[in-house]
């Protein structure tokens, strides 16, 4: 275990979370060698980029996504972009010019797994089942001299790969066996996903459990309580002795069936998130102008609806960057459009960013990895995504 020092009331405050159960998020908290703070959040089964942020001004957008289009935007963003309306806090954090989204965005991966898809994501590499992540290869040059243990620990019954490496993470995790078993009901439904009859009936016992678990009945929403693990992790990083560096990771982002527009499944999971990340900022307090989040997701989605008024494994899709120590307000996104010859394998948002170049850009001028660490350790054989100029704000 880690000898990492927190105080003593911040530990109580986070290790109170543990009894929303399995499907609730996870918390991972590593110390750093600066006061910046850094927060990675991984929202794992696909978010579609398309609803999460709408591109309403894009002249094929209402015809190709259909009853999934949100046409008329509450909170635009410019001419073309708009967040959807579940997103109200991260909206105020756009007008404040502390949130960046970055568009048509993707790893390098291209095929449709979401465990291919998340190796990727996490190790930084193109290799699946990956034995480290990019996060820990960072971790390594961020404290030279220090004891391999007082890098990071785990707040989780499993430390998720973007935080697995040679640093080793000590972990903390309820004792009591969980509900349910997330991961496992992740791989049934990747298995599934290729049978539109049992992938159908799998997300609606799914989205009828979730239903049953939002009024007291079964087991909780998996963002149930992403607000309340965001807040304590905010608090424990808001110590001056305690850690730096955080990754959140939640599930449910799957959405094969009555994905719903405006409103329905993915709409409150979007409302969760978003209350979430408010909770992070408030608790964070003053921590907050040292503060750089990342939220990024395996893959995007389909333009087109499908046949259970979803969409089905894509490409391309959104991040965003946010915080006090975020250059904000505007949106970077070499848009490729969404007309049918312009669709990747004429379906999917083509992705026309690498989301290494913004991890790189992150770990670079935020949390002063060199350039040499990141292209040879953190991220080997990823020359052709270069980090991003103006990203974060000049200490």
């Amino acid at each position: 275990m880690s000898t990492m020092k927190v105080t003593r009331r911040a530990f109580l405050e986070a290790s109170a979370l543990f009894g929303a159960g399995a499907l609730a998020p996870r918390l991972l908290l590593a110390n750093g060698n600066s006061d910046a703070r850094f927060v990675f959040v991984i929202l794992r089964g696909a978010l579609d980029g398309l609803s999460a942020v709408p591109a309403y001004g894009d002249g094929a957008y209402a015809r190709m996504r259909g009853e999934l289009a949100i046409t008329v935007p509450k909170l635009k963003l410019d001419g073309i972009f708009a967040l959807h309306p579940s997103l109200e806090r991260l909206h105020a954090r756009y007008r404040a010019g502390e949130l960046i989204v970055l568009h048509a965005a993707a790893s390098p991966y291209r095929e449709r797994s979401h465990f291919d898809g998340q190796d990727v994501l996490e190790s930084g590499t193109m290799r699946t089942h990956a034995r480290d992540g990019w996060l820990n290869r960072a971790l390594q040059s961020l404290a030279p001299g220090r004891t391999p243990q007082q890098l990071a620990v785990a707040i989780a019954q499993n430390v998720p790969l973007v935080l697995r490496g040679q640093a080793p993470v000590s972990s903390w995790a309820q004792s009591r066996l969980p509900a349910a078993d997330s991961d496992t009901l992740e791989r049934i439904a990747d298995l599934y996903s290729i049978d539109p009859y049992f992938a159908t009936r799998l997300q609606a016992a799914l989205a009828t459990d979730a239903m049953a678990g939002d009024m007291g009945g079964g087991r909780r929403d998996p963002l149930g309580s992403f607000a309340t693990l965001a807040s304590s992790a905010g608090k424990l990083l808001a110590a001056d002795d305690g850690p730096r560096i955080a990754v959140l990771e939640t599930n449910g982002w799957d959405t094969h069936a009555n994905q719903g527009a405006e409103q329905g499944q993915l709409a409150n999971r979007l409302r969760s998130l978003d209350a979430g990340l408010e909770a992070l900022r408030n608790a964070l307090g003053a921590a907050w102008q040292r503060t750089a989040v990342i939220v990024a997701t395996e893959f995007g989605r389909t333009v087109a609806i499908n046949g259970t008024r979803g969409t089905d494994h894509g490409t391309a899709t959104c991040a965003f960057l946010l915080g006090g120590a975020v250059s904000g307000g505007r949106i970077i996104a070499d848009w490729p459009g969404l007309a049918p010859a312009s669709l990747y394998q004429s379906r999917d948002l083509k992705p026309t960013l690498d989301l290494r170049s913004l991890f790189k850009t992150v770990l670079a001028t935020h949390l002063r990895v060199s350039e040499a660490a990141l292209e040879t350790t953190v991220f080997p054989d990823s020359r052709s995504a270069k980090p991003l100029d103006g990203l974060l704000r000049k200490a």
